[in-house]
């Protein structure tokens, strides 16, 4: 497995690209098997994520072009194939999304749970809920979710989430373009990526309203035609870009990144002393008079992204004054939390909140990546640490990061890529 070496210190100036939203472009793959096409996708990401949707959909017939000079993804064709095999959801959870488009357009579905997942509290219960309210007929054998549409396929229906689900609320959003009838999502998610998709399936002939709010309303019944839709710019990847330009005392401008899409990251991240300012080309981020304890709690959006909180978690560990960061999505999501420890950080950690008391400076060591966003927690630690540090196993990094290393010398990080 690769490693990356960083030697830090260096304060990062200058300009990075934001690169097309993982965690859009995935749904809208997906939605590709709702029409023949063609779809194409423009500003798409290389990273290994997208490698195993396109190996998924082209498994189940589908045709996928990721031309990655153009930065384009083209995806035709109809599924002659509906199982969805654990040997390829098993690497990502986003896979489960074929299940909805898959059941309302050819009336029935056979996709495997994702690896480690038991049904009951864990997210994906919503997706089969909401699929049963429409109709569908569902049973879970030998770990696959096997469905099936009524006679005249998936019906329209108010379903009501119990709790907020991107995934939920994507699968049952492109379900809901080819029933019959009126669908209401009421508790709906709100991120970017969903009005991302929303746009999208408008674009392909879909009747949406409410795009934006928790209160989606679908007119279904509509014939799906092909379109061409440009990904959204990865708030992730620009929030982690800013965290980076905070850690080093460097200002880096964000090209293409939306302030509206940061949420509550933006408001935190000026609370600890962080300027964001809006261009008419992205984001100016640069760290003002020293960095300062901020508390946050993780949120739906536009709360703070769970997805930032490795991330904000480093750049609190080089802050002046304590901050408490609590999670309240995603269990377990403290793995960064020993490897932080190892290069220097002050961290205490019960149940869901961690207590960071900040240090004058981190130190250099060889660490661990757990999990993607873990991973790239570890890399800011190291372009803030005296001396060297190894981050193994960052396979995870390359799920959601583009050109991560590259990015970051060009923006004059010491930082370099080792194979193994």
């Amino acid at each position: 497995m690769d490693r990356i070496r960083i030697r830090g210190g260096r304060a990062l100036n200058g300009s990075v690209p934001i690169s097309g939203a993982k965690n859009a472009t995935l749904p809208l793959m997906a939605a590709a098997l709702l029409a023949d096409g063609p779809l194409t996708l423009t500003n798409a990401p290389d990273l290994a994520d997208i490698a195993t949707m396109r190996a998924l959909l082209v498994q189940h017939g589908l045709s996928v072009e990721h031309d990655k000079a153009a930065r384009t993804l083209t995806l035709s064709g109809s599924a002659t194939q509906l199982e969805a095999p654990y040997d390829i959801v098993r690497k990502m959870r986003a896979s489960v999304l074929v299940l909805g488009p898959l059941v309302a357009r050819h009336g029935r579905a056979r996709v495997s749970l994702p690896g480690g997942c038991a049904i009951g509290t864990r997210p994906v219960d919503l997706h089969i809920k909401g699929l049963q309210e429409m109709g569908a007929e569902i049973e879970i054998t030998a770990g696959y979710i096997e469905a099936k549409a009524p006679a005249g396929g998936l019906r329209g229906a108010r379903i009501l989430f119990p709790q907020v689900s991107v995934g939920a609320t994507e699968n049952l959003l492109m379900a809901a373009c080819l029933a019959q009838g009126e669908t209401e999502l009421v508790n709906a998610a709100r991120e970017p990526e969903i009005t991302d998709l929303a746009m999208c399936l408008m674009r392909m002939g879909a009747r949406i309203e409410g795009i934006g709010t928790d209160r989606l309303r679908v007119e279904g019944g509509a014939t799906l035609l092909p379109a061409t839709h440009p990904i959204v710019p990865d708030r992730i990847e620009a929030g982690t870009y800013a965290c980076a330009a905070a850690i080093t005392g460097g200002t880096l401008h964000l090209e293409g990144a939306r302030l509206e899409h940061l949420g509550s990251v933006a408001r935190v991240l000026r609370e600890a002393g962080v300027d964001v300012a809006e261009t008419h080309t992205g984001l100016n981020v640069s760290r003002m008079n020293g960095l300062r304890g901020a508390d946050v709690m993780t949120e739906p959006f536009p709360g703070f992204a769970t997805d930032m909180q490795a991330q904000f978690m480093a750049l609190m560990c080089v802050a002046e004054g304590a901050s408490m960061i609590t999670e309240t999505i995603f269990e377990n999501r403290f793995m960064h939390v020993p490897e932080l420890t190892r290069m220097g950080a002050r961290i205490n950690f019960h149940g869901s909140s961690a207590i960071v008391r900040g240090v004058p400076k981190l130190s250099g060591a060889p660490v661990m990546a757990t999990d993607l966003r873990a991973s790239v927690s570890l890399v800011l630690a190291g372009l803030a640490a005296e001396g060297e540090t190894i981050v193994n196993r960052v396979y995870h990094l390359d799920r959601g990061y583009e050109r991560v290393e590259a990015k970051l010398a060009a923006v004059g990080a010491e930082i370099e890529r080792l194979p193994n």
